[in-house]
């Protein structure tokens, strides 16, 4: 369809409504504004010509604010905490410092649309140092600010900590598989904390299945999106069409994650237990390398590695690692310092105050590679055994993985 054909005839461009739903309410919380053009009877999104930069600035943002005003005009009569998603691109906010769209959302205040229920959703494709004031204005009116175009591709979360998002849109396309790569992963796991930090609420799109759901559930996701939940539509839904059957699945989700736990509780309690048991056949004058000699006797097909810390992180006895299916000492790392990784210091302390080990979670190991947790346990108020888990003994662990 030609640009001009959609400018000269903007009767026929309107607004389809996405529901977006949360996971605390099971319930509609907000749509996101996208555009329609009904030409010969041919229903064709707008979104490739909102962001095709060929097209001049002035006739997208025509067709853009015909839509927007077609939107407003029938969000009135939503309840009044229903928010209200709008893609602007960023060449269009800032042509005129954005008082423009500002001045243009001002208008439905009176009707009902107050700016606390506006979200402008920005793309990071491009991300451009000028819209950090921009967006800061826009929030001393109450304006949300929402983060998009995030997936296992992006490499902007210094931008979103500097940004401070109220939201960020993370996309569940890649997770069209069972098993999303590594990188993916990764990424959305440093994303979950930033947002945590930052305080940030993570919304998933395209969701299109429930596993999709159940993952972006168990990654901190409060807000949701995509076809397995609704399609674009004309008109507003009742907000709670899926109450019921969010609740379900939510209920599933929990049941699942409450099972997995208890196994890695019980895991946890049997290696206090196991190394209790080890420990209390040796007597205390026995040297740290005997002591490791013998737990990799009695851990062969739990342990990767072992190792023993002072209570500031100083290793104070070699490495005992399985290299080939055979033991073999590492003195080359006696005297390293672990205190500077996440966590160290800290679960010493709850280590030392709880005398009872703890199982880490899971993390790829920095020499090996391979995917690993790690058992830590107390031997007095002074010495930590660290004990480093196989993938093997993971894998056949399933809860552990």
């Amino acid at each position: 369809m030609d640009a001009l054909d959609i400018l000269t005839d903007l009767d026929h461009c309107f607004p389809y409504f996405q529901p977006v739903f949360s996971a605390d309410e099971h319930r509609v919380i907000g749509y996101e504004i996208l555009g329609r053009y009904n030409g010969n009877g041919q229903l064709i999104s707008l979104g490739t010509f909102f962001q095709d930069k060929s097209i001049p600035d002035e006739y997208r943002l025509e067709v853009d604010n015909a839509v927007l005003t077609k939107a407003l005009e029938l969000a009135t009569g939503l309840d009044p905490d229903v928010l209200l998603f709008v893609n602007r691109d960023a060449d269009l906010l800032i042509h005129d410092s954005g008082e423009e769209f500002l001045q243009f959302l001002q208008q439905f205040q009176e009707k009902g649309i107050s700016l606390n229920r506006i979200v402008l959703e920005i793309s990071m494709d491009e991300p451009k140092d000028e819209m950090d004031h921009l967006l800061n204005y826009y929030r001393t009116f109450g304006i949300k600010i929402a983060i998009d175009k995030l997936g296992d591709e992006s490499s902007h979360l210094d931008r979103i900590g500097q940004l401070k998002p109220d939201i960020v849109k993370v996309d569940l396309m890649p997770l069209r598989s069972m098993n999303p790569p590594p990188a993916y992963q990764d990424t959305l796991y440093s994303l979950s904390i930033l947002a945590r930090k930052i305080g940030a609420t993570l919304l998933f799109k395209n969701i299109e299945m429930v596993y999709q759901l159940q993952f972006a559930w168990q990654h901190g996701g409060r807000y949701y999106q995509g076809f397995y939940l609704e399609k674009p539509i004309a008109e507003f839904i009742p907000r709670d069409i899926l109450k019921e059957k969010l609740k379900a699945e939510f209920h599933e989700f929990i049941i699942y994650e409450k099972k997995k736990l208890e196994k890695v509780f019980e895991v946890t309690e049997t290696f206090q237990t196991k190394l209790q048991e080890i420990l209390s056949k040796h007597r205390r004058s026995i040297s740290f390398e005997e002591l490791l000699k013998s737990l990799g006797t009695d851990l062969d097909q739990v342990a990767l590695r072992m190792y023993i810390c002072d209570e500031d992180g100083f290793q104070i006895s070699p490495n005992m690692f399985k290299k080939e299916s055979k033991w073999e000492l590492q003195p080359e790392y006696l005297q390293k310092n672990w205190s500077w990784r996440p966590y160290f210091l800290e679960n010493m302390i709850r280590m030392r105050n709880d005398k009872r080990g703890i199982l880490s979670d899971l993390y790829c190991d920095i020499e090996t590679g391979e995917t690993t947790r790690t058992f830590s346990y107390p031997l007095n108020a002074h010495e930590y055994l660290f004990i480093d888990l196989s993938y093997d003994f993971l894998y056949n662990h399933d809860s552990l993985l």
